[in-house]
């Protein structure tokens, strides 16, 4: 059974910035999920040697409704490319980009990315803008927090994930970050 301040949150959808204060967010995981700046830079900065970007898995496929809103490029597919940023062998985040076709076909090199961060990538680059972030409580039975948690035991109920959007040169994509409970033990 949920908690009931649990069941309030898992119906929760995507949260501009300024409403995830009204959540109850663990006290460790809050500065990493409202931080500036990249992810995988303060990751290998904290996890220094023991930092591991793996490439999980890349595939193309339908964009879902939802994708498609948040992605306003006309596209009914697109590129799903899935990593996992590791600590000392520990997964602290899953990643998700999707990439509809239209962004593919003006940058291809995006398919090619292997275990490159795509962050510090696109960093490198100009013509580049990024969206504010927004954050939800994906309940672990959802299809994206459970393929970050398909390795996890004991499974937890739920995960804050943290979402934006890129514009590469006007191309849109987009990234969800998913914080796993091992985030920050190492």
């Amino acid at each position: 059974m949920i908690p009931a301040h649990r069941a309030t949150r898992a119906a929760v959808g995507w949260l501009p910035a300024e409403q995830l204060g009204q959540w109850p967010v663990d006290a460790r995981l809050r500065p990493w999920l409202i931080a500036k700046g990249l992810l995988t830079v303060r990751l290998r900065a904290a996890c220094g040697g023991r930092f591991e970007l793996r490439l999980c898995d890349q595939r193309s496929g339908p964009l879902s409704v939802e994708h498609r809103h948040y992605l306003p490029s006309g596209d009914d597919t697109g590129l799903f490319r899935e990593v996992q940023m590791c600590c000392g062998g520990r997964v602290w985040v899953f990643a998700q980009t999707v990439m509809p076709d239209s962004t593919l076909d003006a940058h291809p090199w995006l398919a090619e990315l292997g275990d490159a961060a795509l962050g510090e990538t696109l960093a490198d680059l100009s013509d580049v803008r990024r969206s504010s972030y927004e954050y939800a409580w994906l309940p672990a039975g959802g299809p994206l927090a459970a393929r970050a948690l398909q390795d996890v035991a004991p499974r937890p109920e739920g995960l804050w994930a943290r979402r934006s959007r890129f514009w590469v040169r006007a191309a849109p994509l987009m990234i969800q970050e998913l914080f796993l409970p091992a985030m920050g033990v190492s």
